[in-house]
């Protein structure tokens, strides 16, 4: 149960970031348009279009790390030995739990911080914007939890060889 769980919340980020990134390139699309084909950009535009990149960066980050598409080097810990292997792998998930934790805790401060703070052009708050960092934290490190408790090895061009 657990675990059809964790997919189903590790796909639907990576299906919200795509989002984001479809809406983000409509948006600066439109922005291009005006800009040279009316003479007039839309004010909001450059607001949304970084409000977007910053969701899809940070969903996308955390279903890296749970369906293990995130940037690594792959090809030092493939060619080790066991236990070598799993014990690198293991290395890399505990600190990706610490690096998880960290953005949680220093996300949340970011939040609380920048509560008040408008966003120029839109409705919304810089804090409303920054929620993603905390949410993406604590999701990164739930599922760099789940591959240390399982014990899951590295997939990748050299493991996969």
């Amino acid at each position: 149960m657990t675990e059809r769980l964790l997919k189903g919340v590790s796909h639907t980020l990576l299906y919200g970031s795509a989002l984001a990134l479809a809406l983000m390139m409509s948006i600066l699309t439109w922005q291009v348009f005006a800009r040279y084909v009316l003479g007039s950009s839309p004010a909001w535009a450059e607001q949304s279009a970084l409000i977007l990149l910053i969701w899809m960066t940070f969903l996308g980050t955390a279903s890296g790390i749970a369906e293990g598409f995130h940037i690594r080097i792959v090809e030092g810990v493939a060619s080790l030995n066991q236990p070598w292997r799993s014990r690198a792998v293991q290395t890399a998930n505990a600190l990706i739990i610490l690096a998880g934790i960290l953005i949680l805790g220093l996300g949340s401060l970011l939040v609380a911080t920048t509560w008040t703070n408008a966003v120029p052009t839109l409705p919304v708050t810089r804090g409303m914007v920054y929620l993603v960092i905390p949410a993406s934290g604590g999701l990164m490190a739930i599922f760099a939890a789940r591959k240390l408790c399982l014990g899951e090895e590295i997939e990748g061009s050299a493991a996969s060889a």
